[in-house]
């Protein structure tokens, strides 16, 4: 990320942004209360610096269930047979690029790993497991915990003044 000073109009950006980056940069403007261009410029410089890594859609599960089936949502523990920086990366290198993977995390104390997983069905885990997690020899313990629901999911950073 490059070196970037953020003032109070910046802040209130990153908090729109936020609830809502759908809305037009003229949406964006008026409830900022700033003129268009300067929106513009504004958020264009937080993308640039880093501070807005990607925009996205979220897409809610319940709604498309009937589409493509509930889905599976798992927290996984997982412990590796040795800490060391190299074993470490790797797995997290590997985690990172199964599109079943949503979010990776080193932890400590306790296992190595918690990740959150969404697949299809229980199949799909089982598929999952047997590439990421039975495929690895330094793997040595993986606890799976299955959501029955979520009551919260809400992506957002705490920003200064929250």
């Amino acid at each position: 990320m490059n070196e970037i000073t953020l003032d109070e109009t910046d802040w209130r950006l990153l908090d729109l942004l936020q609830t809502d980056a759908s809305r037009s940069n003229q949406a964006l403007a008026e409830a900022a209360a700033i003129s268009p261009p300067t929106c513009l410029r504004r958020v264009r410089r937080l993308v640039e610096s880093g501070v807005i890594a990607r925009q996205v859609a979220l897409l809610d599960g319940d709604t498309l269930a009937p589409l493509v089936g509930h889905g599976l949502t798992a927290l996984v523990e997982l412990t590796l047979d040795a800490q060391d920086a190299e074993r470490l990366a790797r797995f997290e290198a590997r985690a990172c690029a199964d599109d079943a993977v949503q979010q990776c995390y080193r932890v400590s104390p306790g296992p190595d790993f918690m990740l959150v997983v969404r697949v299809r069905d229980m199949p799909g885990y089982l598929a999952l497991a047997q590439r990421l997690f039975h495929a690895d020899l330094h793997v040595r313990s993986v606890k799976a915990f299955f959501s029955i629901k979520c009551a919260k999911f809400e992506p957002k950073v705490p920003l200064a003044g929250d």
